[in-house]
């Protein structure tokens, strides 16, 4: 395919049109409809076949897993660098994009849990002024609502000024201080919702739930991540970058892949999306976190509920405290999230106690959703799933 370092307008403003990481983890997979319950595929099979079909749709290269108890499989299928053709590793680490919300979600609940802080105290109490312009008062907004989405601010990451320059990778080190995201966010639009009414999707939410983090600790969201979860789970492939826009090591590389040409999206600044989308991991890393999580080994019963307790998406979804509760077409509940960020795009599912656990990613996203490989590969990780 033919390489190019500029995209049409077009394609800019379409891609502008969606945020990385939106919407609930079955997003692709409940339009698609599930055949698990009828099939006699294992559920590792089952997972290995949507790769294949991703790859047919023209991902470069999937990887996934299947866990139930303490029995794990891998399936992998394509590549994970598209120059060196070397074949896509389960083992290989990729941008986790919004999973980085349930991190995040976890380290302010801990923090309540520890008596630090209340998810019902407003975000003025910890970020006095951060929320005020527009119409937007952050005296009327709590930290529950934005771990929940419910807070109505918009979401920066639509506004051109942020989503075309990441879109175009033009400096992947450019600087992006948090608050000039909220401040982006806030001059958008006026409120359309009062606080607490509905679920509206938001990555500016989790931008100031990490400035929320750094207030009432005095630590960055990445260093009380890595002292809190990262260091005591020892998820060893587990990064929380705050600048460095490379990966290093075992990695795939990232691809941006339109009918004309391909970008290689692997560099990324990380600073467009920090406590809403940075993360780095590895499918076991976040297969042990999401396990140890629903297990309750990282909160506190009261915290506990609070994290399960969700509001409205759809029918079949309801959003949490930065992960979803999903109905699978086969009668299933699952828990989990999305990530997508430029170049990647990854998925979890995980029953009530995290003993069943099913994960896949991919190394090409070009921020818009519903595509063949999406929905192909959402559709195995929802079967799969029902198999087990």
């Amino acid at each position: 395919m033919k390489k190019l370092n500029v995209l049409g307008t077009a394609v800019v403003t379409a891609a502008c049109l969606l945020a990385a990481g939106v919407g609930p983890a079955t997003a692709a997979t409940r339009a698609a409809g599930s055949s698990a319950a009828t099939t006699a595929q294992s559920p590792a099979d089952i997972l290995r076949a949507g790769a294949q079909q991703g790859v047919a749709d023209g991902y470069p290269g999937v990887i996934g897993m299947v866990r139930k108890g303490d029995a794990t499989q891998y399936v992998h299928a394509g590549v994970g660098d598209l120059v060196n053709k070397v074949p896509a590793d389960p083992k290989a680490t990729y941008r986790i994009g919004s999973n980085t919300k349930a991190f995040v979600s976890t380290v302010l609940l801990q923090l309540e849990g520890e008596g630090k802080l209340s998810l019902d105290d407003t975000v003025d109490r910890w970020l006095p002024g951060a929320v005020h312009a527009n119409g937007y008062d952050g005296s009327r907004i709590t930290v529950r609502q934005l771990l929940n989405h419910t807070s109505g601010l918009p979401d920066y990451f639509k506004s051109v000024r942020i989503s075309a320059p990441y879109f175009l990778n033009a400096n992947p080190r450019e600087v992006f201080p948090p608050q000039n995201l909220v401040d982006v966010a806030l001059g958008m639009r006026a409120p359309t919702t009062r606080p607490g009414e509905k679920y509206d999707y938001s990555n500016t939410n989790y931008v100031l739930a990490g400035m929320v983090v750094k207030a009432v600790t005095g630590e960055e969201p990445a260093t009380e991540i890595k002292h809190r979860i990262i260091g005591p789970l020892g998820l060893s492939d587990t990064t929380f970058p705050t600048s460095d826009p490379a990966l290093h090591g075992n990695h795939l590389n990232g691809y941006v892949i339109r009918t004309i040409f391909t970008n290689d999206g692997t560099a990324s600044n990380v600073q467009v999306f920090g406590s809403a989308g940075a993360m780095v991991s590895t499918l076991d890393d976040l297969a042990t976190f999401s396990r140890a999580l629903m297990a309750g080994k990282l909160l506190k019963p009261a915290q506990m509920t609070e994290l399960k307790t969700t509001v409205p998406v759809t029918a079949d979804v309801g959003y949490g405290l930065g992960i979803t509760r999903t109905e699978l077409p086969c009668g299933k509940w699952a828990w989990g999230h999305n990530g997508a960020v430029l170049g990647y795009y990854n998925n979890w599912l995980s029953s009530e106690d995290g003993t069943e656990q099913v994960l896949h990613a991919n190394n090409e996203y070009h921020l818009l959703l519903g595509t063949p490989g999406q929905t192909h590969t959402g559709k195995a990780l929802t079967d799969a799933f029902c198999a087990l």
